[in-house]
């Protein structure tokens, strides 16, 4: 009998195994099957609602590819709607198709039950299908308030003051003059200037050409039916056009939301300063005597600081003869930049006195102060 050699059986046996597995999963195999892309347009994540009056506007960003990441191809269809408190989303347009990447916008008149009562949370929403009307899902909520709007600012007027420009409007009652509600005065720079080189650290900044402002409503003046409020953000040697609008404010969740009354009529004002100084104050004489010769006699005089930005100097005056004509300068041509001056052509045995008036910047002069006298002893 022949020997059987057992390990080399067993390793003839092994290759004949590895070889069937090697022909059975060879390269040209193909893999499991896929399942087919649903081609479901990705959410969009970036819808945002704003209400100004009866009107809703809202803009979002179409996706450019589908939930596999692959492109989307040709327009993808729009479906927009609006839902109040718990209730379901009604359709707030037809269909709506554009393509991906496009910039979306859309704006609707809200039904005249979305326009009256108190104001109460309103979401919006945006939800895309595919050409089986499939989708992934809804947007992200885009809150407004719906409600009655506030009504429209009337009366509205602008006149410039020192401290800035006063507006004036008129009230419209109690109770639409709520605490939830607001003025938002939207101020324009008209011709703003150009562009200047750097001015250094101390160079203050441009102006914006547009800006918001938020005030509070004021209650109404049983005399003049008016409100107030006053921009002291203004520049001196601009010209500004001001809109105005009430603004119902209510928190929901946590978040503010606005409902936005209509704007008002423009008002326009040349914020020229043509306003002196505030008049300077407690204006003290002080008559001194020199030791040796009476030509070192003098009466000096204070006064408290003006504080003003546009502040120049000091004039200051003295009362010579009868009448208001008898005022007259005895300070140098150029204002005091220092709240003191000494007058030392007085004479011993004679009294005096002494006013003090502000020039500004631009030239005009305040009030005088009220007076101050001093007699002069003899030696």
């Amino acid at each position: 009998m022949q020997r059987i050699h057992w390990a080399a059986l067993f390793v003839a046996l092994t290759a004949v195994g590895l070889a069937a597995g090697l022909a059975l999963s060879g390269c040209g195999t193909p893999a499991a099957p896929q399942p087919p892309s649903l081609n479901l347009p990705d959410r969009v994540t970036d819808l945002s609602a704003v209400r100004a009056g009866s009107q809703v506007s809202l803009t979002w960003t179409m996706p450019r590819k589908n939930t596999d990441k692959l492109p989307l191809k040709g327009n993808v269809a729009v479906r927009v709607c609006r839902r109040e408190e718990t209730g379901d989303c009604a359709p707030a347009a037809v269909e709506l198709f554009l393509a991906p990447g496009a910039a979306g916008a859309f704006t609707e008149t809200l039904p005249a039950a979305l326009t009256t009562g108190p104001p109460r949370p309103l979401e919006y929403f945006i939800e895309l299908k595919n050409r089986h009307g499939r989708s992934a899902g809804m947007s992200n909520v885009a809150p407004v308030l719906a409600g009655q709007a506030p009504p429209p600012v009337t009366g509205l007027t602008a006149e410039v003051r020192k401290p800035g420009v006063v507006l004036h409007w008129t009230a419209v009652g109690s109770a639409q003059e709520s605490s939830p509600t607001k003025i938002r005065l939207h101020r324009k720079l008209l011709s703003p200037p150009a562009a200047k080189p750097h001015a250094g650290l101390l160079a203050p900044p441009p102006e914006p050409v547009e800006e918001n402002l938020l005030v509070a409503p004021c209650a109404p003046d049983g005399r003049t039916g008016n409100c107030r409020a006053l921009d002291k953000s203004i520049r001196f040697g601009q010209s500004y056009e001001y809109r105005a609008q009430r603004v119902a404010r209510v928190t929901v969740n946590g978040k503010t939301l606005e409902l936005d009354g209509e704007l008002s009529a423009p008002v326009r004002v040349e914020a020229q300063n043509i306003f002196p100084p505030a008049m300077p104050t407690s204006l003290v004489a002080v008559a001194t005597m020199g030791e040796n010769a009476a030509s070192e006699t003098a009466i000096d005089l204070s006064w408290q600081p003006v504080a003003d930005v546009t502040l120049a100097g000091y004039i200051v005056y003295r009362y010579e003869g009868v009448g208001e004509a008898a005022w007259r300068r005895i300070s140098p041509f150029e204002p005091l930049v220092s709240p003191a001056f000494r007058d030392s052509q007085v004479q011993p045995g004679h009294s005096y006195r002494y006013a003090v008036s502000a020039v500004g910047q631009n030239g005009y002069e305040s009030p005088r102060s009220a007076e101050a006298g001093e007699s002069v002893p003899n030696p």
